[in-house]
C-alpha cells in the first residue's frame, strides 16, 4: 500500500461513450471512463450505465477474470455476474467498476496454475496458498479512489462478498447497503462456489444445478 502522502489524486483521464450489447440482446449505451493517478498503475475502468441515484448510487465492483468474462468458463460465476451487474444497472441506473485483478489479483498464468492445482485436489483458496499467495489478494483502495473521482461517496454495493463493503468503508466511501447478485451453479463450479462461502464468507445459498 502507498503512504498516503506519496499518494496523487485521482482524476478522470477520459470519458467516452460506449454502446454495449446486453446478455437479453438489447442496446444499452454507457460511458466509460479512465483514470489518471491510480496507485497500482493497472487499467482500471469504470462504467456508467442509466441515471444513477444521486445520493447512494447502486455499485458493482468485478474483478478481472478472462477465463470467464471472455471464454464464458465454467469454472466459476464471473462471467454470468459480469452480464447480470450490467443488465440490472441499465435498468436502475449505476456504476460497474472493472478491476483488472485477475485471479483475485494473482495474475493470470498463476490462476491457470492455480486451477492445474485444483484438478489436483486443492480447492480454489488452498491452491493459492500453495502457491505463495494470500486466499485472496485484491484491495479495494483503487476502487475507492475511482469512485471518489466519480464523486461517489456514498452507494449501495451489488455484491455477495463482505470483504468488499468492509474495504470501502475503511477506504472513506459509505456503504450504505448490500444487495445480492445471483448464484450462477453448474456442475463444474459447484466445489468453487462452496468454498468461496466457507471460506471466503461469501453470502451464497447453493442449490444443485440442472445440468448435473
Amino acid at each position: 500500500m502507498v503512504p498516503p502522502e506519496h499518494q496523487q489524486q485521482v482524476i478522470i483521464r477520459t470519458a467516452v461513450k460506449l454502446p454495449i450489447i446486453l446478455a437479453d440482446g438489447r442496446e444499452a449505451m454507457t460511458e466509460m471512463y479512465s483514470f489518471t493517478g491510480l496507485v497500482d498503475g493497472k487499467e482500471h475502468f469504470a462504467l456508467k450505465l442509466g441515471q444513477p441515484d444521486a445520493n447512494s448510487p447502486l455499485v458493482r465492483l468485478h474483478s478481472e477474470c478472462v477465463t470467464g468474462d471472455a471464454l464464458g468458463s465454467a469454472r466459476c460465476d464471473c462471467g454470468p455476474q459480469l452480464q447480470e451487474a450490467l443488465t440490472i444497472l441499465d435498468k436502475e441506473g449505476g456504476y460497474l467498476l472493472y478491476l483488472r485483478q485477475e485471479g483475485r489479483g494473482i495474475g493470470l498464468y498463476e490462476k491457470v496454475d492455480a486451477y492445474r492445482l485444483q484438478e489436483l485436489g486443492h480447492d480454489t483458496f488452498t491452491a493459492n496458498l500453495e502457491l505463495g499467495h494470500n486466499m485472496d489478494e485484491r484491495d479495494y483502495d483503487v476502487a475507492a479512489d475511482m469512485l471518489k473521482a466519480l464523486k461517489v461517496q456514498r452507494l449501495t454495493l451489488l455484491t455477495n462478498n463482505p470483504d468488499k463493503c468492509k474495504q470501502l468503508n475503511a477506504a472513506g466511501i459509505q456503504v450504505d447497503g448490500k444487495r445480492p447478485t445471483g448464484v450462477f451453479s453448474n456442475r463444474h463450479n459447484q466445489h468453487y462456489l462452496s468454498s468461496k462461502r466457507l471460506k471466503a464468507n461469501h453470502q451464497i445459498d447453493i442449490e444443485k444445478p440442472e445440468d448435473s
